[in-house]
């Protein structure tokens, strides 16, 4: 749930400020992880990964310390890159393969970042509740995620 005091449409207004008129990746990856993290209740973990060669490598993110480096199709992250489809995880514990990078995560969503056909990494999104995320959250996290993707300069180290 986004909170109700500030409703999807005003947070992606928001995150599309943020960007405006900068196309850093590492800047917007940066602000866009923060925006989440304290604008969104009841999330312990907001970030970025992007893939280099067949590996995604930890980019900017707001929360605890994270897993570095996730192979493809390993864990969410990984199994949403390979799939390129955005994964919604009610029980991270049920996912086989679940990368545990903070015992306290419950749930999380996965969106692919994808450029056309070019995977560029993926968004990450964590919750000490379970079922944490719906619909709502996914069409919002899949928004910031086309936000961030079209607003910013992508480095030649990922692959189509």
């Amino acid at each position: 749930m986004i909170a109700p005091e500030l409703d999807a449409e005003t947070l992606l207004a928001q995150a599309a400020a943020l960007v405006d008129g900068e196309r850093d990746w590492v800047a917007n990856a940066a602000n866009l992880s923060a925006l989440v993290g304290t604008q969104i209740a009841g999330l312990n973990w907001s970030g970025v990964y992007v893939l280099q060669g067949d590996v995604l490598v930890l980019g900017p993110f707001f929360g605890k310390p994270a897993c570095v480096r996730i192979a493809l199709g390993r864990g969410v992250c990984g199994t949403a890159a390979q799939q390129r489809t955005t994964i919604v995880v009610p029980d991270v514990h049920a996912f086989p393969g679940h990368i545990a990078c903070d015992p306290a995560s419950q749930s999380e969503i996965v969106v692919p970042l994808l450029a056309g056909a070019r995977l560029i990494g993926v968004l990450d999104i964590d919750s000490p509740q379970l079922a944490r995320f719906g619909a709502v959250e996914r069409a919002f996290f899949e928004s910031l995620a086309e936000l961030l993707v079209r607003s910013s300069d992508w480095p030649d180290r990922t692959r189509s």
